[in-house]
C-alpha cells in the first residue's frame, strides 16, 4: 500500500512538473513556471527512490503503468479532455503489466 501512495505522489510531481514547461513553451506562460516545475521534478526522483523494490528497473517500470494511469486522469481533469475507448483500454492494459511487473512471483 505504501508503494501505490509513493507511485501516486510521484506521478502527481512528474505530470505536474512536465506539465510547467508545457504551459511555458507551448502555452505562452511566464518562464517562472519552470521554477515548481523543476521542483516538481526532483520531488518525483526522489519519491521514487522510496518505492520497495528490489531492483531500480523493476520499480521505474512499474511506475508506467502508474504514469500512464495520472495522465489519462491529468488529461480528464485539468485539460477537459475526455478519454476515448483506446486510451481506455491501453491504460488498463498498462496497469496490468505493472500489476504483473511489480507483484509477480520471484524466485528465490
Amino acid at each position: 500500500m505504501r508503494s501505490a501512495l509513493v507511485y501516486v505522489l510521484a506521478a502527481v510531481c512528474e505530470i505536474g512538473g512536465c506539465f510547467a514547461f508545457w504551459a511555458w513553451l507551448r502555452q505562452g506562460r511566464s518562464a517562472l513556471w519552470t521554477i515548481p516545475g523543476v521542483l516538481a521534478l526532483i520531488a518525483f526522483a526522489w519519491l521514487l527512490t522510496r518505492v520497495e523494490a528490489a531492483a531500480a528497473g523493476r520499480a521505474f517500470a512499474a511506475y508506467g503503468g502508474v504514469y500512464i494511469l495520472s495522465s489519462i486522469v491529468w488529461m480528464r481533469t485539468v485539460e477537459q479532455v475526455r478519454p476515448d475507448r483506446w486510451d481506455l483500454i491501453g491504460m488498463a492494459v498498462c496497469l496490468l503489466g505493472a500489476g504483473i511487473i511489480l507483484f509477480g512471483p520471484r524466485a528465490a
